[in-house]
Order: C-alpha cells, then structure tokens, then sequence
C-alpha cells in the first residue's frame, strides 16, 4: 500500500476540530514534505518521527518520495500532536503494520526520539469530539485520565510506539479502563477561619447567591484577600455539565487539567503586572485568557487600582456578555468568560483612610487620582461595593473566639437561594435582562419608595438602578420571600453606597 489514512484532531481555541492525516510514497527525489498549513513544531515532526521509527526497530522508507497531507489545508496545525498519528500512517503505507485497527479510531500524540509517546494538551475536548463522531480515541497513557472524563468516548491508550504496533499486528486494540477521578486531599480555605468582618461574609453571601460582582475596600490586612479565597467554597457545586466545561478550558491552556481539581470550581488571582492579553486571551493562536480560566468560578483582582487601566477596560464587556471573541487577521475565537469578579483596594494610596489607627497622611488630590485609576463605566458594573475595616485586636487575639458559621452553611443558604432564581428566571439575578427585572423584582409600595429616593441621592445610572433590584432580588430570595421588601433595598443600597463616596 503507497497510501494511508490517519484520522487525528487539531486544537483550535476550545475546539478539536477534525484532521485527515494523508500518507503518500512515491516516486522521485527521496525525502519527507509535510503539506497543510503546519508550523514549525509540525514540520519538525518529520525529524522526530523518523528517528521514533528506527529506534523502535522498523524500517523508515527513505529511498522513496514520502508526502504527509493534513488535511484540510486551510486549517493551522500546530504542536507535536501529529507525530503518532504520521508515525502510524507511514508505517501502514509502507506495509509494517496492518491498517484495520486504526480504521474508526483517531489518533492523538508527540512522539519522542526513542519512541515514547508523550502527553498533548486538549485530551478532553478530542475525546468530547471524537465521541461525537462516534470514533475511539488513541492516545498517550498519560491522558488517559483527563479523556476518561468524557463519558461516552472509548479511549485506548498506549506509552510506547514499539509496544503500540506490536499490539496491532496483535489484534484489535482494547479500551483503557482508566482509573475514578478523585478530588484532591488538600483542604478547602473556610469560611468559619476568618474573624470578625460579619458584614463582609454577608457580602460575599450575597456575591455567591446572586452571581454578582464584589468590590472590597479596605486598610491593609483586613482580610481582603482572604475572604475572595473563600468565594469558591461557597458557591454551589458544579453541574457535571458545567464540570466537563470547566475541566475542557483547563486542557487546552499552558498549565493543562488535573484530574484531582474534577468538579472544583476555578479560582484566578492574576498578579497586577498582567497584560491585557493574558486576562482576555489571545496570541497568533488566540489562547484563553484569566477571564477564560476563571469561567465558572472566580476572578479576584487584589490591588485593583494597580492594574493598567486600559486592561482593567477589556472587563467590561465579558461582565455583560459571559463571553469574549478574540479576533486576530487569520483566525477568529469565542471563549466563554462567565465569571465572577471579584476585586480588592486600598481606599486611599498609602492605604489608611478611614482606619481607625489614624495613619493617613493623604490628600483629597491624592485620593481622587487613586481612585481615578478606576473607570465609572467599570464601576458602575460592580454590583456591591464593601467597605471591610480592620478588625478589632479583642477579635483577633481572643483566644476562645465565638463560633463562626462554616462554609458549608453559607453554602447551603446559597443553594436553596440559587435554586430558586433557576425556578423562576433560569439563570441567575445577575443575569437578568432589564425586562426581566421588571417582570421579577416586584417590591412592596415601600421599598419601591426607597429605591426611588436612592436613585436620586446616589445619582444611578440606569445600569446601576438595575444592579440595585438585581441585589434586592437576591437578599429576597436568601430571605425566602417572594416580594421585595425594604429591609432588601435598603441592603442592595448600602453595597452602592461607597462608590459615590458615602464609606
């Protein structure tokens, strides 16, 4: 046979789409061409492959004019994830192993000069794709875990080229049976760990039920931080949908997927220093970004004034829309980004305003500039806006302190909160529409007296009136109550308050 076939799967943004990989020998000039728009990690793979080859005691054809076609060509291939699939389709046209087996299957893995054959990213989105399409999935032993995840998908494994050929020439392949995937040992930060700060954990309630957006200012070491690390721990726990979406954006970044985090909610704390594209994506091969790797959980920004501004601007459509399309001239992504901000500052620069110890040296000047580091548009999208104080030293240093809720109640509070928006609205308060917020935030003739008055004193803009319902909506639906009350508006109002500058 001077022909074969290979199917495989390139990665493109979330997506494995389908790749063709074509073997031809021929006669003329002796050498190896790769054709089909590969980059330079595919067109070195010619190298790797031929060595793999030998090492494993077969025959390269060298004598012969050797095509490799990926196909389709207008598609960009990158990575060493074709160089099994290569391997296998020369050694099938040159007639060394049989071809029946690798007939239904794709083939996915970089091989090394010795033949190993080592791990690729995106093994869950390929083993998503190719149990779509009704294929099994090939493999390197490695990501057998991660591909596993993919309920339907039949995956066979292998860690060798020499071992894998010789199971062809043995029969049909079997299914890896890899082994469950367990959450990791190490513990989850609680709630009931921090101190004090009872109306910050009420905010971050809130956060949690709602799906809404936190700002937290506050005097070094008041616990911003600490309270942000906790937001996960409350939030209800992933959907085995939403899991598999989750674990699917992890594979195909640097980093890759741990199967241990299996059902964790994300968690990104990006350092200020970080550049637009590495919060939003992007690349020549657009690559999700923080935003990305934060959907479906959380996003805490510390030091938010200390990021460039025109960074901290690419947020604003993502927290409208849940999601982001990185385009560049050649190719165009949509990542999903339905995350929840999370944000922490200093009031002032120095970082003491308002703090009791009385530290603050700062001009209104200085402490407008700071501020101004913040646009109103993004500001205006963050839904409550805390002041977290220090906490008293009788708190901090008392040796018997009072017992303190566990996340695992706040989290249950957050659940039954939760299910009730999917009852009435399907989504969370968060992300109601302006029409759905008048169909779903009906209040009783007081509070709606209230939230008038507060649109006026606080000068609201239309989108921040409505942030305000969306809050009253979600303390109702903690509170169990089906109508708006005061006590609920009054609430959402004072999460507005620091913004026009009441803290």
């Amino acid at each position: 046979m001077a022909l074969a076939t290979v199917l495989s799967r390139a990665q493109n943004g979330l997506t494995a789409d389908a790749v063709t990989v074509e073997v031809h020998l021929g006669a003329g000039m002796p050498g190896v061409s790769v054709v089909g728009l590969p980059e330079a990690a595919v067109r070195e793979a010619k190298d790797r492959v031929k060595a793999a080859i030998v090492n494993c005691g077969f025959k390269f054809p060298s004598s012969r004019r050797l095509t490799v076609n990926l196909a389709p060509a207008d598609l960009p291939k990158e990575g060493g994830r074709f160089d099994l699939a290569m391997a296998l389709g020369i050694l099938a046209a040159s007639e060394q192993i049989p071809t029946e087996a690798l007939r239904d299957c794709e083939v996915l893995g970089e091989l090394s000069l010795a033949g190993d054959i080592r791990p690729i990213a995106g093994a869950l989105p390929a083993a998503l794709k190719a149990a779509a399409a009704g294929h099994c999935l090939l493999l390197p032993e490695i990501n057998a875990a991660e591909a596993a995840l993919a309920k339907r998908a039949v995956i066979i494994t292998a860690a060798h080229l020499g071992a894998l050929c010789a199971a062809l020439h043995a029969g049909p392949l079997p299914a890896a049976n890899p082994a469950p995937v367990s959450a990791a040992a190490e513990p989850v930060p609680d709630l009931s760990e921090v101190r004090g700060q009872y109306q910050a954990k009420r905010a971050l309630e809130v956060a949690a039920a709602g799906g809404h957006s936190l700002l937290m200012v506050g005097p070094p070491g008041s616990g911003k931080s600490m309270l942000a690390q906790r937001l996960p721990g409350i939030l209800p726990p992933l959907l085995e949908d939403e899991a598999i979406e989750v674990a699917a954006i992890a594979s195909v970044s640097q980093n890759g997927f741990d199967v241990r985090r299996w059902g964790r909610r994300p968690y990104r704390a990006p350092h200020h220093t970080a550049s637009g594209v590495a919060l939003v994506g992007g690349g020549g091969s657009p690559r999700p970004g923080e935003i990305t790797l934060a959907h479906r959980g959380v996003l805490f920004l510390d030091e938010l004034p200390e990021f460039d501004r025109r960074v901290l601007e690419v947020l604003r459509e993502p927290l409208e829309t849940g999601q982001i399309t990185v385009s560049r001239a050649a190719r165009q992504a949509d990542f999903p980004a339905c995350f929840q901000l999370v944000a922490a500052m200093n009031p002032c620069p120095c970082g003491f305003l308002g703090d009791s110890s009385g530290k603050c040296r700062c001009t209104p000047d200085q402490v407008a500039r700071y501020r101004g580091r913040i646009s109103g548009p993004l500001l205006d999208r963050i839904d409550l806006q805390i002041f977290v104080p220090r906490v008293e030293k009788t708190v901090l240093t008392a040796e018997q302190p009072p017992p303190a809720e566990s996340s695992a109640q706040a989290q249950d509070r957050v659940v039954r909160a939760q299910a009730r928006q999917r009852a009435r609205s399907g989504k969370p308060n968060a992300r109601l529409t302006p029409k759905e917020v008048d169909r779903h935030c009906p209040g009783e003739p007081a509070a709606r007296q209230l939230r008038e008055a507060a649109f006026g004193r606080l000068a609201l803009s239309a989108r921040g009136y409505h942030r305000v319902l969306k809050v009253a909506r979600t303390a109702a639906d903690l509170a169990d109550v089906e109508i708006i009350g005061t006590a609920q508006v009054a609430e959402a109002v004072r999460y507005r308050e620091w913004e026009r500058g009441a803290a």
